[in-house]
């Protein structure tokens, strides 16, 4: 299968990387409005560049659109019309209005995917399949300040991700929340029924943060999505007081994660998905739905 990367921005580049490693992927084209750099990238990784977009649609089956966010319906939209398989960066378009339209545009049997990177990461199954009624979930995806540009807020930047998982993996209805921050800067309190989820992102802390943690009756589980690493803490209830301090004692055990990277994982699968006429995991419905609650959260943030 011949495949294409729109896009060669730091996530772009990280695309043409993996798909030239995957087996799947026959031949790679690159195209950026920036043809210079579009061929380094595509030196690098034994790829094609491509002088104009239309020139590499007609190569392709499938491709991935790693262009700024402000221009994913544009280049989307130009994707589909020609009736090409779609995997689009987060998020999906930069307001919820534009991705209902473009998502207007995708024709019958034409794959298209988001790509919510951290779904395929490999701590999320392992945590899925542990929990089993969660009291409270605590979410912390915090970023050192950077000098990259970022069209978003820190909400469709970072806090996306998290809402993602919780709407999409461990949680599915009765979804209220309430929120505070600013555009750097923002934490959301969800409730799902009964149980509390806190979310926080921001893009002005002095150490990176990548964290999950849920409480249950009997059960705390930890994760890591940087390190890909999963501890749980059982309660054998024994307590006692030792020099005077008080002393709780627990089971703790380190789950078994098979590290991979995300992004070949989601690459993969994506094309898995193209081949087999399947939908791709992160459908643009729940895409839509990431960036609805984005908008709102931003909306309460900036009141």
């Amino acid at each position: 299968m011949d495949v294409g990367v729109i896009g060669v921005g730091v996530m772009g580049k990280n695309h043409v990387r993996v798909y030239s490693e995957l087996k799947q992927a026959s031949t790679v084209y690159v195209y950026d409005l920036n043809y210079e750099a579009a061929t380094g990238v595509a030196i690098a990784n034994e790829a094609i560049p491509c002088n104009t977009l239309a020139e590499l649609l007609k190569n392709v089956d499938a491709v991935s659109v790693c262009v700024p966010t402000p221009y994913h319906r544009q280049i989307g939209e130009q994707v589909l019309a020609a009736g090409i398989h779609v995997l689009m960066e987060k998020p999906m378009c930069s307001t919820e209005k534009e991705a209902v339209e473009l998502l207007a545009h995708k024709k019958k049997g034409t794959i298209m995917g988001v790509g919510h990177i951290e779904r395929f990461n490999p701590i999320v199954p392992e945590i899925r399949r542990i929990i089993r009624k969660p009291l409270f979930v605590e979410m912390n995806r915090h970023n050192p300040a950077s000098a990259r540009a970022v069209e978003s807020s820190v909400i469709e930047d970072l806090m996306i991700h998290d809402i993602d998982i919780l709407q999409h993996v461990l949680f599915h209805d009765g979804l209220e929340f309430s929120a505070a921050g600013n555009r750097d800067a923002a934490s959301a309190l969800f409730r799902f029924d009964s149980v509390s989820a806190f979310l926080s992102a921001s893009r002005k802390s002095s150490k990176k943060i990548r964290r999950i943690y849920i409480e249950e009756e009997d059960l705390t589980v930890e994760g890591d999505f940087m390190n890909q690493e999963v501890y749980t803490y059982y309660k054998p209830e024994k307590y006692k007081v030792e020099n005077e301090r008080y002393v709780q004692e627990n089971i703790i055990e380190k789950v078994m994660v098979n590290k991979v990277e995300p992004l070949k994982v989601e690459l993969k699968t994506f094309l898995e998905c193209v081949k087999k006429d399947r939908p791709f995991p992160v459908t643009p419905e729940q895409a839509i739905r990431n960036l609805a609650i984005c908008e709102q959260i931003r909306a309460a943030v900036q009141r």
